[in-house]
């Protein structure tokens, strides 16, 4: 099948530098960025992601950054459909694309299937959610296993949120998870008429230890208190993505007297961390084939191949 053209992937966890190369590749290569990070679709979260200032924005066009206000949800179903529809309005410029981020669930929309045709109502959310809260997890297992007489496959049964999602999926669609399954392995990927090359930037511990706390500094001293009460006023706690992402979730946390000014910088470098070594485990284990690329002062001239 021929190609309708090339998108470039450039990823790596938080505080790797991905930001400042993508920029200075997309002006190099008269490209245009499609991010690809789960908080840059909030308007008003701009310290707490490091989001790419206006001054940037200007000299290079960045797609899906301030797409929705901070109650608003933002699923994988509805960036694909907008990723898909940037990434053909920057080919029909004739210009490259270049997809800049590290959240892992968008990042896999690029590579494979991520989400099937299952519809699951507002209704019958509300009522596994209050089943949940009236029979536990064992009741709903037990529901799940009745409607599931040759197993669970894999499903991590600990985990209430996974257990509520099949059974919510199951009950929605009247299939087995065996059959849900079978049905979205046939599900072709979103961008799989597209030719992809991916590349992950990996710096050494240290050196990631160190911009971790020059980050968290950083975003402390430009104001990231005084954007979270910002928030705070207009609805943060209504998006449990945003308002519990790290360095919001803290500073929430300090504002509402769970945590003392001293520990806030330190806490968030913490949690800072843990996410990286996540991020790391995710790239290891489900990004597909990449090249992989030790950070260093400069760019590459050949981060990727044109």
């Amino acid at each position: 099948m021929s190609k309708k053209g090339r998108i470039f992937v450039l990823t790596g966890c938080t505080a790797s530098g991905k930001s400042d190369w993508a920029l200075h590749w997309a002006e190099r290569n008269q490209a245009e960025i499609v991010s690809c990070d789960s908080l840059l679709f909030y308007r008003g979260m701009d310290i707490g992601t490091a989001k790419p200032t206006l001054g940037e924005r200007a000299r290079v066009p960045h797609h899906l950054i301030d797409v929705c206000e901070v109650t608003d949800r933002m699923d994988v179903t509805h960036y694909v459909t907008n990723a898909k529809q940037a990434v053909e309005d920057i080919a029909t410029r004739g210009r490259r694309v270049l997809v800049a981020g590290g959240s892992g669930f968008y990042l896999k929309a690029f590579f494979s299937s991520v989400a099937d045709h299952v519809t699951v109502s507002a209704d019958l959310r509300a009522h596994i959610a209050a089943r949940l809260q009236t029979d536990g997890l064992p009741g709903l297992l037990e529901e799940l296993c009745s409607l599931n007489p040759l197993g669970l496959g894999s499903l991590d049964t600990d985990n209430p949120r996974r257990v509520v999602r099949a059974l919510e999926r199951c009950l929605a669609s009247g299939k087995t998870l065996a059959e849900l399954a079978e049905d979205f392995a046939k599900i072709p990927a979103p961008f799989a008429e597209w030719d992809l090359q991916c590349v992950r930037i990996d710096r050494a511990p240290e050196d990631l230890e160190r911009r971790i706390v020059t980050r968290v500094e950083a975003m402390l001293q430009a104001g990231l208190i005084s954007e979270v009460e910002r928030l705070l006023t207009v609805g943060l706690k209504g998006n449990p993505s945003a308002a519990k992402a790290i360095g919001y979730r803290e500073t929430v946390d300090f504002l509402e007297g769970r945590l003392s000014r001293s520990e806030l910088g330190g806490t968030i470098a913490r949690n800072t961390r843990a996410l990286v070594k996540k991020q790391r485990t995710w790239f290891r284990t489900q990004l597909p084939e990449h090249k992989v690329v030790p950070a260093g002062s400069d760019l590459p001239n050949d981060l990727f191949t044109l």
